[in-house]
């Protein structure tokens, strides 16, 4: 008899990791290939790292503020120089290419006035949650007493099957 709840249990989850597998396949294309700017905001004339992982092909890199330019298969890093008549303040894309799959990276030339984020002013106003929420004490109530009852239903039914079997007293 304890073959078909372990058997159940096995099917469950081997159903479980059945139904994940393909969205764990979509996530992966598309979180390989990453690309980043050391360090975002730079001087005119100043030099940056660019950072390209998860490519097994070069990574072209293209910007309005500097040459175009690759980084060659089997390296991750490149440096590159801003140009010097850059204007400040301006916030550019850097632009990397490694196949079909492609990426854009904020890059900001520091100096005049400073450039003002997308960030809220503010937190978001998105609810109460649980801590803030009104107490209701009926649905309090009704929730304890379902606790209860699936504990008792629970225990009840253990103790019929030790008795079944021949383990109770």
């Amino acid at each position: 008899m304890r073959a078909i709840p372990a058997a159940s249990a096995a099917l469950l989850g081997v159903g479980a990791l059945v139904m994940t597998a393909p969205a764990a396949q979509a996530h992966g294309d598309t979180s390989a290939f990453r690309a980043g700017v050391l360090p975002a905001v730079i001087a005119a004339g100043g030099q940056v790292t660019l950072r390209a992982t998860g490519c097994e092909q070069s990574v072209t890199v293209s910007s309005a503020v500097f040459d175009t330019l690759t980084v060659p298969r089997g390296r991750t890093t490149a440096r590159v120089r801003v140009d010097r008549d850059a204007e400040p303040g301006a916030v550019h894309k850097v632009s990397f290419y490694c196949g079909t799959f492609w990426q854009s990276v904020d890059l900001t030339v520091a100096g005049g006035r400073p450039v003002a984020a997308d960030r809220p002013r503010r937190g978001v106003h998105a609810g109460e949650g649980g801590s803030r929420a009104g107490l209701n004490l009926k649905e309090i109530g009704l929730g304890a007493a379902l606790v209860v009852a699936s504990l008792g239903t629970a225990y009840h039914l253990s103790r019929q099957r030790a008795d079944e079997d021949g383990g109770g007293t």
